[in-house]
């Protein structure tokens, strides 16, 4: 795997075979197939290091530890994106379900969902993947 600053240099990989070279198998399934990993088995879920995650696909910026908070669900969740602009959002019914699906703006990959029970003052709660991230340590 690369690490942050080598994926934002770096070209997209350009066919599926492509992307299985570039991401372990389990990053792979929940980027490209729109898998999720099981509740509080990922690396980020319980983090409290300050830095930025990254889109482990392409290396955007997605989210700050700023924003973290912990939500009981397994995952890590945010309150809000780091930038607007790193993350997209589509109506994902899967699974009997309506959610908002979370993808990576710059590459499409599966990030997770977010949901409107999040604390003040978004209320939002974006539950992600940790496998769907790389988290780049705050420099002191």
């Amino acid at each position: 795997m690369t690490s942050p600053e080598e994926n934002e240099k770096s070209p997209l990989p350009k066919s599926e075979a492509d992307w299985k070279a570039k991401l372990t198998p389990e990053q792979y399934h929940v980027l490209r197939e729109k898998g999720t990993e099981r509740a509080f088995t990922g690396a980020y879920w319980n983090s409290n290091e300050p830095g930025i995650y990254r889109c482990a696909g392409c290396g955007e910026k997605l989210f700050t530890s700023m924003s973290k908070f912990h939500s009981g669900c397994g995952w890590p969740s945010f309150t809000d994106p780091a930038d607007n602009s790193g993350v997209a959002e589509a109506t994902d019914r899967t699974h009997g379900m309506v959610r908002m699906e979370v993808t990576c703006s710059k590459c499409g990959g599966h990030l997770g969902h977010v949901f409107d029970d999040g604390p003040a003052p978004t209320h939002k709660r974006y539950c992600i993947n940790s496998v769907s991230m790389v988290f780049q340590k705050e420099k002191k």
